[in-house]
């Protein structure tokens, strides 16, 4: 699965690399939890790329009331194409989630130790994910009071490559460049064919401090590299 990231690039590499410009309001978070803002590239309908926030935490455009059931953070790759809530999103409005990395958790027994993955190269990576805009209905007193639409996101994951396989048997789809314009693209003929893991020589892990696990700890200092006995290195 995928239920953590990091988001630290500045804007001039982001800029470079996605080829759209970045919020003025661009911050470096190392522990980026759903429920929280998670930045994206859509393509607009003029064709160029849009980077902006997105929430993390699907709603789809149908549902009645976004708070009535848990929203979903990661949409399988092997289904998402049919199942309702994700299937409207997937033929049209996928998106590139922009992370340095995420982290996954290795269980031995009662043990959780975790792990942060990113790209050997270091460069930011594009996770495939679809997205959608909820608009609240008007209320009584009219559509002047309408509260402001909704924009959500889920992550889109697939099986597990070697490397991450050793921490969790799930991963998010990592994109690479071609294969971002072909995501973004909704005339794209065969999007689910780009729902694969990345080899496992293009990517690192490294185990971290456990207070990862607290959403309210963030900085650099998490992706410091912890000793452990044992465990997954690559």
């Amino acid at each position: 699965m995928c239920g953590r990231i990091v988001r630290s690039s500045p804007a001039e590499v982001l800029r470079a690399e996605f080829g759209a410009e970045p919020p003025a309001d661009l911050r470096p978070s190392w522990n980026v939890c759903p429920g929280t803002d998670v930045l994206a590239v859509i393509r607009a309908e003029d064709g160029t790329r849009r980077m902006g926030w997105l929430r993390w935490g699907f709603v789809p455009s149908f549902a009645s009331d976004p708070g009535a059931t848990p929203r979903a953070i990661n949409a399988r790759a092997e289904t998402v194409a049919i199942r309702p809530a994700f299937r409207h999103a997937f033929r049209r409005q996928r998106c590139l989630v922009v992370a340095d990395g995420f982290y996954e958790w290795q269980h031995a027994g009662t043990t959780k130790t975790p792990y942060f993955v990113r790209l050997r190269s270091g460069r930011p990576m594009a996770l495939a994910g679809l997205w959608d805009r909820w608009q609240p209905p008007a209320s009584a007193a009219g559509a002047e009071t309408r509260r402001p639409p909704l924009y959500t996101c889920v992550i889109v994951t697939c099986a597990a490559n070697a490397l991450v396989a050793r921490l969790h048997d799930r991963m998010p789809v990592i994109l690479d460049a071609a294969a971002r314009e072909r995501w973004l693209d909704p005339a794209c003929a065969n999007p689910g064919a780009l729902l694969v893991p990345c080899p496992a020589d293009e990517l690192e892990a490294w185990p971290v401090s456990r207070r990862v696990n607290s959403p309210r700890n963030d900085g650099p200092e998490l992706l410091a590299p912890v000793r452990i006995a044992g465990g997954a290195r690559g």
